[in-house]
């Protein structure tokens, strides 16, 4: 018993020297082939079919569709499947269909025989090769010779341009057999002439792509762009869809043409026409046909004569004379009130149209993604602004279009859309929402929080949270402000201005001028201070933090879910997968995991676990486990704070030292290396204000106050000396 349709899905048809792949399904009543790259179903009804045979290809077996009208399709990928084709045809078809044998012997020379529209060139009575003739673009003959131009297609890899015959002449033959050849090849071949009257004529109309303006000519069998400089006859057989797409401002109108094969104009390819109309624009056509012939050939579609805007007599003409649909918005619409959204793409600005079955986006370039084609969308954030976002589009091959800088308002109406077409949204959450849906709050609203924000803070919330200790450990002991011995208590007390003054009241009292320049410096000791006991405090807290050493008899944690599934099923791994490396392994167990929906069993074993290492823990200090390191750390704290009050209390010495030396007169070695010290710094600084204030003429030479000085007077000694100081740097 046969079934009443086959459907095979690695389908490929020979279009013009190029496999083309897709789906084939074969009805009771016709033949039917859906292009995957384009979209185009090509559909053979079983009435028009004149012969079907099965025929051997490279790798596979091919199935050739001879037309009563004398076209001929191929189709390649089958496997095997003759027997259940054969008998699908003769019950549907009432056709028997043989296998075709192909002649191997790689001969030049043989027999032509024309069938309908199909060369086919015969060695020994077998075919050797078949040429559609629609694929023929020109055919030019020579004394004996005849040479024969095929379409090119960019899509093949390898295209066929030319091909000569050499045909034998004999005197006994009436007819010339060269002329003979090269009228049964025009005859059929796809040459386009324009030839008769135009069906409709537009005149100078805006063209955005290719760019220009241009007469639009119809005529039965082909359509002509003709502009001042460029001139484009397309066939109406290359024309794929239709598009009629309101303005977002609805003072204009797209008339937009898909095309496979596309147009050239030099190097550049064009896949889209792409027409701009004025609503308001109006004309009016009589049709070159009686109202007979309108009623055979389009069946009513025309009328004799058309009038209204210039976008929908053209639309309703194309439509009828080329037979394609006239494809329109959809239900979509946007936050303006039209279905067009505002967008940019490669840089360029134009509007991207959700439609039934796809989306389009004009104009610079034109693109058309149908629904089939796209494996996920995805909504993100235009460059960090929460004014815009951009809208991603990826499709099965892998090539992804994204379109920037939609207006926020337009998120909720395009989301909603998607959402009704079913299609899989890449960023969205367990609870069916995007997580970008939050992040597009009004910046200017300052009550509205920032959720993008948000989210970044509980991150990083979550990974301070796992260092706790480490926080705790990192409080900078040396800084203890209430500590006498301290280095920096002089900046905490209360009195450190009026201890100031006093000591220059001592040394002779000094202007406002004096005082000013004073607190002026003091400012600036402060601040130099506090900006290196910052340096100092960073490396000093985290080279002191407390190193925990393993205990090796504590009981061991348990593993997470993942680890204890992974564990299980390593083997397995390996041997369904021969030869992988550990890493790899580690890699396809995380992929096998993330798909994995019932986790609960792992789950169970994991709090399980928990619960026993926490009774084992338990058990283990109960007997003591842990202490040695428990005092090992203790006595280790002990011997770091040591060493601190060690050293505080030994800085204050190191700057008397250095003060007893500049009252001596030199400098010693360890006052050299003292003197980058804070506390050495400070001393040398205070003794240069008790000089300055203490001078008690500010014309007076110092050189000559530093020889008046006696060894007796050793705090006038060392203030000189600072003078001195104070010069050199002058001079400086």
């Amino acid at each position: 018993m046969t079934a009443d349709f086959l459907e095979y899905s690695s389908i490929s048809s020979e279009v013009r020297g190029a496999l083309c792949p897709g789906k084939l399904k074969m009805t009771d009543s016709a033949i039917v082939f859906k292009n995957e790259k384009t979209g185009k179903v090509e559909q053979i009804n079983a009435s028009d079919i004149e012969l079907l045979n099965y025929q051997r290809s490279v790798g596979s077996y091919g199935l050739r569709v001879f037309m009563k009208n004398g076209l001929l399709h191929r189709f390649m990928g089958f496997t095997g499947d003759e027997q259940k084709i054969a008998d699908f045809v003769k019950k549907h078809y009432k056709l028997d269909m043989l296998e075709k044998e192909l002649s191997m012997r790689g001969w030049n020379w043989g027999t032509v025989h024309f069938k309908g529209s199909v060369l086919s060139f015969d060695v020994e009575s077998k075919t050797s090769f078949e040429i559609p003739l629609n694929h023929v673009s020109q055919c030019n003959s020579g004394k004996n010779e005849v040479t024969v131009e095929f379409h090119r297609n960019d899509d093949a890899p390898v295209s066929l341009m030319e091909m000569r015959f050499h045909i034998p002449t004999t005197e006994s033959s009436e007819t010339d057999p060269v002329e003979s050849f090269q009228e049964q090849v025009m005859r059929q071949a796809s040459v386009i002439s324009a030839s008769g009257d135009a069906i409709a004529i537009f005149r100078e109309i805006h063209c955005l792509t290719p760019r220009g303006r241009y007469d639009i000519k119809v005529f039965q069998s082909f359509f002509q762009l003709h502009g001042k400089t460029y001139d484009f006859k397309i066939p109406t057989s290359s024309v794929l869809r239709l598009f009629l797409l309101p303005h977002k401002d609805n003072r204009q109108m797209f008339f937009v043409i898909s095309l496979d094969p596309p147009i050239k104009q030099g190097q550049t390819r064009y896949h889209f026409l792409v027409t701009l109309f004025q609503m308001d624009d109006e004309t009016s056509i009589e049709l070159p046909f009686t109202e007979e012939e309108l009623k055979e050939k389009y069946e009513d579609k025309l009328t004799k004569e058309l009038s209204g805007p210039v976008y929908e007599v053209l639309g309703k003409i194309m439509k009828v004379i080329i037979n394609r649909k006239l494809t329109g918005p959809g239900t979509f619409i946007g936050h303006s009130g039209t279905p067009a959204i505002g967008c940019s793409y490669k840089a360029a600005a134009g509007y991207l149209y959700p439609l039934e079955r796809g989306f389009i986006y004009v104009h610079k370039p034109p693109v058309h993604i149908r629904f089939e084609e796209i494996s996920s969308v995805n909504f993100a954030r235009s460059g960090g602004s929460t004014r815009s976002f951009d809208f991603e589009i990826e499709l099965k091959t892998g090539t992804i279009y994204t379109f920037s800088s939609i207006e926020k308002e337009e998120y909720t109406k395009l989301f909603d859309f998607i959402s009704s077409k079913k299609l899989h949204v890449k960023n969205t959450g367990k609870d069916g929402k995007t997580n970008y849906k939050d992040d597009f709050a009004d910046s200017d609203n300052e009550a509205e929080p920032d959720a993008y924000l948000a989210r970044v803070k509980a991150e990083g919330k979550e990974r301070d949270d796992d260092d706790d200790d480490d926080s705790e450990e990192s409080t900078d002991e040396d800084f203890n402000p209430n500590q006498q011995e301290s280095d920096v208590a002089d900046e905490f007390d209360s009195n450190v201005e009026s201890t100031s003054e006093d000591d220059s009241e001592g040394g002779g009292g000094g202007s406002g001028s004096d005082a000013e320049a004073k607190q002026k410096k003091k400012k600036e000791k402060k601040e130099k201070k506090e900006k290196k006991e910052r340096k100092e405090k960073t490396p000093k807290s985290r080279s002191e933090k407390k190193s925990k050493k393993k205990d090796s008899g504590a009981p061991k944690r348990p593993a997470t879910a993942f680890m204890m599934w992974l564990n299980a099923t390593r083997e397995q791994i390996r041997k369904d997968n021969p030869g992988i490396s550990i890493t790899e392994i580690a890699k396809k167990g995380g992929e096998m995991w993330k798909e994995l929906k019932d986790k609960s069993e792992w789950e169970a074993k994991v709090a399980k676990a928990k619960e026993e290492y926490v009774e084992a823990m338990k058990a283990y200090k109960e007997a003591g486990g842990g202490a040695a390191n428990n005092a090992s750390d203790d006595e280790g704290d002990k011997a770091s704070s040591g060493k601190k009050r060690k050293k505080e209390s030994a800085s204050p010495k190191k700057a008397v030292a250095a003060v007893s030396m500049k009252g001596s007169g030199f400098k010693s070695k360890e006052y050299i290396s003292d003197d980058d010290s804070s506390s050495g710094g400070d001393e040398k600084k205070e003794s240069k204000k008790s000089k300055k204030s203490g001078s008690g003429s500010e014309d007076g030479n110092k050189k000559e106050k530093k020889s008046k000085k006696s060894d007796s007077e050793p705090e006038e000694s060392g203030s000189g000396s600072e003078a001195e100081d104070e010069e050199e740097e002058g001079s400086d």
